[in-house]
C-alpha cells in the first residue's frame, strides 16, 4: 500500500506544489533498512505506480531527501520511544512545527498494538503550541460488529475522534465527490430524486482481475467485507442521504449514518432471497485463459469465500419508501466497470413510441472512466403507418456525456491525493465516523452470519461473465436486468 499509493500519492502532491517545504516523511517498518535504501526502493515503486510518468527527476531529489527509515517492530515499545526523539529532532531540523500525521500502511492485525504503542510514548498528545497529531486508519476497520466496536474502543483509548481519518479511497473519487455536488449544487436534480420519480437504483463495482497474488488475504476477507461493507455501503449513503445543513464534517457524517440505520435489515431466514454469493471458476477473461478462485496461491483448494455479491434491499424513510437498490461487486467479471445508475419511471403517459427498453437515467461513472451520462428521448427516423398516410414519430436514446478526464484532465488530482490533502488541512468530511462503520457492520452481520452455517457454499460463475445466472434471476424477478454496457 505505501509503495502503491501512499509514497506515490505524495509525491505527486510534492511535485503539484501543494505539500509544504517544511516536510519530512520517516518510514517505520521491521527491515533493517538504510535511508539510502529505502529511497531507492521507494522509487523503483513510483516508476510502476506513479500517476504521472516520467518521473521528474529534479523533483524527486528533492523529495528524497526529506526520507528517511525508523527501524522497529510494531510491538517494540522502545522503538517508538525512539521515534518520538527522531521526530522531535526533526521538528528543530526542518521546522516541521510539530505537526504530525501517521499513516497505518499496515496489516489490520497490527493497528491496536500501534494505537496503543504510539499512546504509551506520548506521540498523540497535542498542546497548544505543538501542532497537530492525526491518524489515518485503511480499511478494513474490523472484520465484524463486534471487531469494529473493539478497534473503536481501543483508537479511541488514545486518539480523540477528530483526530481520526478512517480512509475510504472512493470517496477520494472525482465523481464521488462530486455526487454531492450535482444534488445540492444544482437545482436541476434534487427535486426529482425520490420514489415519485425514480425507479430503481443499480450500484456496480466489477474488476476483470482475480485476487492478484493476495490469495491468503482475500481468504479472511472476501467481496463483502472487501468491497460492500465499505465501498459500496459509503456510495449508497451519498445517493441516497438527505441534504445536511451544512458541509460541516460532522453534519454531513449524521446524514450518512441516518442512511445505514434506515436501509432495512435482513434476517439470516431472508438472505437467500435478497444477496447472492458467487466464486469464479476457470475461465476466459478478455481472451485470455484464468485459472478459478479455488486455483489461486494462497487459497484453499475447497475455500467458500465469495468473490462476487449482488443484492437487493430498500431504504425505510419517505423519500425512498418502495424503490429498490440493487448492489453488486466482483471479480474476473466481463469488464472493469463502476457506476451508479439512477433509473427514472416512464412518464405517465406516452404519446410518443420510445424505444424497446428505453428509459430515462443518470449514470455516474466511477471507473475505468469518471464522467456523468444523461441518458434521454430524442426524435427519430420517421415512418409510414401502415393504415393510412401520416407519419409516426419514434424516439431514439440518446446522451449527454460529461467525461472528467476531458474537461477537468489537468485540472485533477487522484483520490489518494485529494484525501492526503484533507488530512492535512483537517478536513474528515469524506473520512468515515466511528458510528458510521458500525452501522456499516451492523448491516452486514446478518449476512455473515447466515454465510457461516450456510453448507451451500457460494455459486460459481465462469471468469469474463458477468456472475452467477442467480444474480441476473433476482433482479429480473421486480422486471429489471443489469446494465452490463454503459
Amino acid at each position: 500500500l505505501a509503495h502503491r499509493k501512499v509514497v506515490p500519492a505524495l509525491f505527486h502532491l510534492w511535485v503539484g506544489n501543494l505539500l509544504p517545504e517544511r516536510f519530512a516523511l520517516v518510514c517505520f517498518g521491521r527491515r533493517p533498512f538504510s535511508d539510502q535504501e529505502i529511497r531507492t526502493a521507494l522509487r523503483a515503486s513510483l516508476d510502476k505506480h506513479a500517476r504521472i510518468t516520467p518521473v521528474d527527476e529534479e523533483r524527486w531529489a528533492t523529495f528524497a531527501a526529506r526520507i528517511t527509515y525508523h527501524q522497529g517492530g510494531f510491538d517494540e515499545p522502545a522503538a517508538y520511544t525512539s521515534l518520538s526523539t527522531k521526530l522531535a529532532a526533526i521538528d528543530t531540523e526542518s521546522g516541521t512545527d510539530g505537526n504530525r500525521l501517521y499513516y497505518l500502511a499496515t496489516p489490520a492485525s497490527s493497528f491496536p498494538e500501534i494505537v496503543r504503542s504510539l499512546g504509551a510514548a506520548g506521540l498523540d498528545h497535542e498542546t497548544a503550541d505543538g501542532g497537530w497529531r492525526r491518524i489515518v486508519i485503511e480499511k478494513p476497520f474490523g472484520r465484524d460488529l463486534d471487531t469494529a466496536v473493539k478497534l473503536n474502543r481501543e483508537v479511541g483509548k488514545v486518539f480523540r475522534e477528530s483526530q481520526v481519518y478512517r480512509i475510504d479511497h472512493y470517496l477520494g473519487k472525482e465523481t464521488v465527490r462530486n455526487i454531492l455536488i450535482f444534488r445540492f449544487g444544482n437545482l436541476i436534480f434534487e427535486p426529482i430524486w425520490h420514489r415519485r420519480y425514480i425507479d430503481h437504483i443499480q450500484i456496480t463495482v466489477a474488476e476483470t482481475i482475480g485476487v492478484e497474488g493476495r490469495g491468503a488475504f482475500y481468504e479472511e476477507t472476501g467481496a463483502l467485507r472487501d468491497i460492500l461493507q465499505n465501498h459500496l455501503l459509503q456510495l449508497l449513503t451519498l445517493v441516497a442521504m438527505e441534504p445536511p445543513a451544512t458541509l460541516d464534517a460532522e453534519a454531513l457524517r449524521d446524514e450518512k449514518v441516518k442512511v445505514l440505520r434506515a436501509v432495512r435489515l435482513l434476517s439470516t431466514d431472508t438472505v437467500d432471497e435478497h444477496v447472492v454469493r458467487g466464486q469464479y471458476s476457470a475461465g476466459n477473461v478478455q481472451g485470455q485463459a484464468v485459472n478459478g478462485y479455488n486455483q489461486e496461491t494462497g487459497v484453499n483448494p475447497n475455500s467458500s469465500t465469495e468473490t462476487f455479491v449482488a443484492l437487493r434491499t430498500e431504504i425505510a424513510n419517505w423519500r425512498w419508501a418502495g424503490v429498490p437498490f440493487y448492489i453488486r461487486t466482483g471479480k474476473r467479471l466481463a469488464s472493469r466497470e463502476g457506476y451508479i445508475e439512477i433509473n427514472f419511471h416512464p412518464t405517465p403517459h406516452a404519446i410518443f413510441q420510445a424505444p424497446a427498453g428505453g428509459v430515462n437515467k443518470l449514470v455516474i461513472h466511477l471507473q475505468p472512466k469518471d464522467g456523468l451520462e444523461l441518458h434521454l428521448f430524442a426524435e427519430g427516423q420517421h415512418k409510414r403507418i401502415k393504415t393510412g398516410n401520416q407519419t409516426s414519430t419514434n424516439l431514439s436514446s440518446v446522451h449527454l456525456d460529461l467525461d472528467f478526464d476531458k474537461r477537468f484532465g489537468s485540472e485533477r488530482v487522484g483520490a489518494y491525493e485529494r484525501l492526503l490533502l484533507d488530512v492535512l488541512d483537517g478536513r474528515l468530511n469524506l473520512f468515515v465516523r466511528s458510528d458510521e462503520q458500525e452501522e456499516a457492520w451492523r448491516w452486514v452481520e446478518p449476512i455473515l452470519q447466515h454465510w457461516a452455517t450456510d453448507t451451500q457454499g457460494p455459486r460459481h460463475y465462469a471468469a469474463g461473465t458477468w456472475g452467477p445466472s442467480a444474480s441476473s434471476a433476482m433482479i429480473a424477478r421486480d422486471g429489471f436486468c443489469w446494465s452490463e454496457e454503459n
